[in-house]
């Protein structure tokens, strides 16, 4: 079915009850690539501008089922997420509890309903028995203009935008942030926003400021790679052996990571974003991080291209905080090289106004690749 927010309530409120598990496609994929998930995914039904159409081929969703949520991937054929009730509940409970959220209080629809985020913003009113404030589509200043209180669940980009355009975070009871890594400087203009990890195949964010909510469980797997067990966990992906699940119950994410004695969590980067230059692995993320720590850059991305000598050399791509500033390879590299080993530093630089991103706010880095490879 459509993934905008009024279309899909209802449905999910039906779900949510017992009733016909749903699948949201974002309206914003081509034609082709929508009519390819579909067949994919063979749901019993879609829905047209005149009603439900049944469909032939159809496969039973698991029990339990409310959601069948595609993942979000930049490559290859998105892989069909199957949400319970009770990892969903368990995912809203637990994170409700964890924020203190008053469940008097809206919330602010303005993710794509198509990906857990959105998803998740709907189930938290469905919950908590309060109207959502629904958006189809992020407007920044719509949003700033809502008189408040409001519970308010954003990307990072989102954030930036909605306090660039001077919206007035005393009007917000809560702010959770996730989707992609959280800038410094924006991170110290809210410091009040609650900083949450998660995936589609946890229930959305199930870390919260990198301590896990209660029923999850996160630990160190071989390579670095972080693994997720407990209550939040999907029942398995759609049609596919293996089902991502192991025996033991636990998800291997695509993340690198640690976990302290205390347990908590942090997220060092993508397993496939280790950049391997002149014999040394060097994690993007963190590069990134650090760039982003520099007055003069708003944002960062590191990109891996193959280079004869070196195997790999790092490239940074920047976002300068003005428009028009000049920034400097030199520079940069020294305040890299000033917190981090001399090889993590970036060999070449790119400058551009914006980050591809994907549907759900995420940095397109595929695109991103293609972007610096060409250039």
């Amino acid at each position: 079915m459509e993934g905008t927010p009024q279309a899909l309530l209802p449905h999910l409120r039906q779900a949510w009850e017992g009733g016909t598990a749903v699948l949201p496609l974002d309206p914003r994929l081509p034609t082709r690539l929508r009519g390819a998930m579909v067949a994919s995914l063979k749901p019993g039904a879609i829905m047209k501008p005149g009603g439900m159409l049944g469909l032939p081929g159809a496969t039973p969703a698991a029990a339990d089922t409310v959601a069948v949520i595609p993942t979000s991937g930049s490559t290859g054929m998105p892989k069909g997420v199957e949400l319970s009730r009770s990892a969903l509940e368990a995912s809203v409970r637990a994170g409700l509890q964890r924020t203190g959220a008053d469940p008097d209080v809206p919330w602010v629809c303005c993710l794509p309903v198509s990906h857990v985020g959105g998803l998740l913003v709907l189930l938290r009113a469905i919950v908590t028995g309060t109207d959502p404030i629904m958006f189809d589509g992020f407007d920044a200043e719509a949003i700033a203009a809502l008189p408040g209180p409001v519970h308010l669940a954003v990307v990072p980009t989102m954030l930036r935008r909605l306090l660039d355009v001077g919206a007035d975070p005393s009007r917000w009871a809560s702010v959770l942030v996730g989707g992609a890594r959280m800038p410094a400087d924006l991170a110290a203009r809210l410091p009040q926003a609650v900083r949450t990890y998660g995936m589609t195949e946890t229930s959305g964010g199930c870390v919260y400021d990198d301590v896990p909510l209660d029923g999850v469980q996160v630990a160190e797997g071989p390579g670095g790679r972080l693994r997720i067990g407990g209550t939040t966990l999907m029942s398995g992906y759609r049609l596919t052996v293996p089902t991502g699940i192991d025996g033991d119950g636990w998800y291997t994410t695509s993340d690198i990571g640690t976990v302290d004695a205390d347990g908590r969590v942090t997220v060092l980067g993508r397993a496939d974003d280790v950049i391997v230059t002149g014999g040394e692995k060097v994690v993007a993320a963190q590069v990134a991080a650090r760039l982003e720590e520099h007055p003069a850059v708003a944002e960062a991305e590191v990109i891996g291209v193959a280079d004869q000598e070196w195997g790999q050399r790092a490239v940074a791509v920047v976002v300068p905080a003005q428009v028009g500033a000049i920034l400097s390879l030199k520079i940069l590299r020294s305040f890299v090289t000033d917190a981090m080993p001399r090889y993590a530093a970036p060999q070449d630089l790119m400058v551009v106004n914006t980050m591809p991103r994907l549907a759900n706010g995420k940095v397109d880095r595929q695109a991103l690749a293609q972007a610096v490879a060409s250039a």
